[in-house]
């Protein structure tokens, strides 16, 4: 017993010495060590020992400290991967000097966005009619820019500046996993010194940066968003790959009008195509892109053979993955290959990239949305979503973050259960790998 309550006091002295540190050296893990100290706090008053009122309040005004000195921080982009690594950030989310949305335009647009899922998650089927995904592929182009307004900050908050997933092995970290993937596109597409390649739908460039720093291949990219560009050839420009590394703005549905023919020696996509409202169409403009023979690598989003369209279940989850994540609707890996086909490619390769995912060897790809409680990862796990939304939530209240930032927040914290429970039931995939020869 005694050796017990010896424990436990060492334990909170060791909270309390990281709360007097925190104060001193502010960083990210101000919300981490909120949370660890509120759970303490709980378990001690239910064992009715230590202190849970005082750690309680450390917690508190951890919290508050945080977000008062974010009012009064400085905003500055850094693409190591710091933009938004501590949580006085928090208060930039949305709302920062490269912002294309006003402080007042983030709820008309997350209201715009939501009206293209009108019935999600509250009418199963709701937004699998003919007349829905119609809707969504004729406004396309408002769908996805309003979507990436909306969550960019949150992705580089919670994910970095690589906007994916990957396969990951036991013992490998989730940023590791990443960039194995990355290189693994840029190696199937043969990317060599100098070859001139096309990025469809680059986000802010994460993997053209790393593709870049791996091969040394001159890369363009192409994104509909405006601040995605903003941000992207900033950080291309930190990295000093301004001259080889550069980001437009345009369609990927209308490549023909921003590229002449055989302009490039090898075009990639990661998880971008799947934004497409047709897929044959996006397909053929980055063939007329394409030198003859040269190729285009992909890891596009799409349900597995395990789906069916008449599982309510199923389908409830499909819908949601799509709300979540800005696509007009989810495809099977051979519609994805029927319209390559039909673009004038030859498919060479075609797998699911997490096909091992249960395997003792690796480590399920949407784990780290629902994983364990690390330093490192903390952001993305469900408790710190939820941490974030409750931040985010109460920068809103206090009107230094935008007013709707906390159902922007919401709703990415909704469509990563709906990816963790595709994962698990082995309906849904966000990793299937395509190569394909321009013929």
């Amino acid at each position: 017993m005694a050796r017990g309550i010896s424990c436990t006091i060492v334990k909170k002295k060791i909270m309390l010495d990281f709360a007097k540190a925190s104060f001193n050296h502010t960083s990210g893990h101000h919300i981490i060590l909120s949370t660890a100290l509120l759970y303490t706090a709980k378990a001690s008053f239910s064992q009715s020992a230590g202190h849970p009122v005082i750690l309680g309040a450390i917690a508190i005004l951890i919290l508050l400290h945080a977000i008062i000195t974010s009012i009064f921080s400085t905003f500055k982009r850094d693409v190591h991967n710091k933009t938004f690594r501590t949580v006085y950030d928090a208060a930039s989310l949305l709302s920062n000097p490269d912002s294309v949305l006003s402080r007042g335009g983030v709820g008309d647009s997350i209201m715009r966005y939501e009206h293209l899922f009108a019935g999600a998650r509250r009418e199963t089927g709701k937004t699998s009619t003919g007349n829905s995904i119609q809707k969504r592929a004729k406004e396309y182009q408002k769908m996805v820019n309003n979507f990436y307004d909306l969550v960019t900050d949150f992705y580089e908050w919670g994910w970095g500046q690589s906007f994916h997933f990957a396969p990951r092995k036991k013992g490998e970290s989730f940023h590791e996993s990443i960039i194995r993937a990355e290189h693994y596109v840029a190696l199937r597409a043969n990317i060599q010194p100098g070859s001139k390649v096309l990025d469809v739908g680059c986000g802010v460039g994460g993997p053209m940066r790393n593709i870049h720093q791996l091969s040394g291949a001159d890369i363009t990219g192409v994104t509909i968003n405006q601040y995605q560009v903003r941000v992207g050839n900033q950080y291309c420009a930190q990295k000093g790959f301004g001259d080889k590394c550069r980001i437009f703005q345009g369609d990927f549905q209308n490549l023909p009008g921003q590229f002449d023919a055989e302009t490039f020696d090898a075009a990639y996509a990661i998880e971008a195509t799947c934004h497409s409202p047709d897929r044959r169409t996006c397909f053929r403009g980055i063939n007329h892109c394409l030198k003859r023979g040269g190729l285009f690598a992909a890891i596009d989003w799409a349900l597995l053979p395990a789906y069916d369209a008449e599982n309510p279940n199923h389908i409830r989850i499909k819908e949601g993955i799509e709300v979540g994540n800005g696509l007009p609707t989810l495809a099977t890996i051979k519609i994805i290959v029927d319209d390559l086909e039909s673009a004038g490619f030859e498919v060479v390769d075609v797998f699911d990239a997490n096909q091992g995912v249960h395997s003792e060897y690796e480590i399920p790809w949407y784990y780290t949305l629902n994983g364990s409680f690390t330093l490192n990862g903390f952001r993305m796990t469900r408790l710190g979503r939820s941490c974030t939304h409750a931040l985010v939530s109460c920068l809103e209240f206090l009107k230094i973050a935008p007013k709707g930032s906390a159902r922007v927040s919401a709703l990415l914290n909704a469509a990563a259960l709906d990816l963790v429970e595709g994962g698990r039931k082995g309906i849904f995939t966000p990793c299937l790998f395509i190569l394909a020869r321009k013929k």
